[in-house]
């Protein structure tokens, strides 16, 4: 139930992702929603579950928006293995790690994915900008925190709720008692 709760708002996040945000002024970036949900993926569900979201979700991106097919499905797969691994029996308090994290891996995926297109297909890649690579880093950043918390309401909202079974009974004896 939670796996195709959050299969749904993936959905919309990717279909917000390619209509509305491509409006925005160019100044202020284009946040990169699905990465947000494939980070919280990575801090609360199991390994199969999360892996088959950020697959399926990838997918969605690179059918929808992708010049290179598979690049967004491994793009997530990376950053869900990473931020798993990383996070997996951590000590730390969760609220202290979490954002920050999301930001590094951030960077460090723009930077990875920029030098892997810079050099298989080079005249198809603009400059690489340090400023502008730093502004959509803080912007992802501060989009994290509500997205964040909203994720986290319904997460807690869908693990407390039971879904309980439909079993027909059999019933014997007198009905009309």
């Amino acid at each position: 139930m939670k796996t195709l709760a959050f299969l749904l708002i993936g959905i919309f996040l990717i279909v917000m992702q390619t209509t509305v945000l491509q409006n925005l002024p160019d100044w202020f970036g284009f946040p990169d929603l699905i990465f947000i949900l494939i980070a919280f993926t990575a801090f609360r569900f199991d390994w199969l579950r999360g892996c088959m979201l950020a697959f399926v979700l990838g997918w969605m991106m690179d059918v929808v928006s992708g010049i290179y097919l598979g690049l967004f499905a491994v793009k997530y797969l990376i950053v869900f293995f990473m931020l798993f691994l990383m996070t997996q029996n951590s000590p730390v308090k969760e609220s202290a790690y979490q954002v920050p994290l999301v930001g590094i891996s951030y960077f460090i995926v723009q930077i990875g994915f920029y030098l892997t297109l810079s050099i298989t297909s080079a005249d198809l890649v603009s400059s690489w900008s340090w400023q502008r690579a730093g502004r959509e880093t803080i912007i992802l950043m501060i989009a994290t925190v509500p997205f964040f918390l909203l994720f986290n309401s319904l997460y807690e909202y869908l693990q407390s709720r039971r879904v309980m079974p439909r079993v027909s009974r059999r019933r014997t004896g007198n009905r009309f008692r």
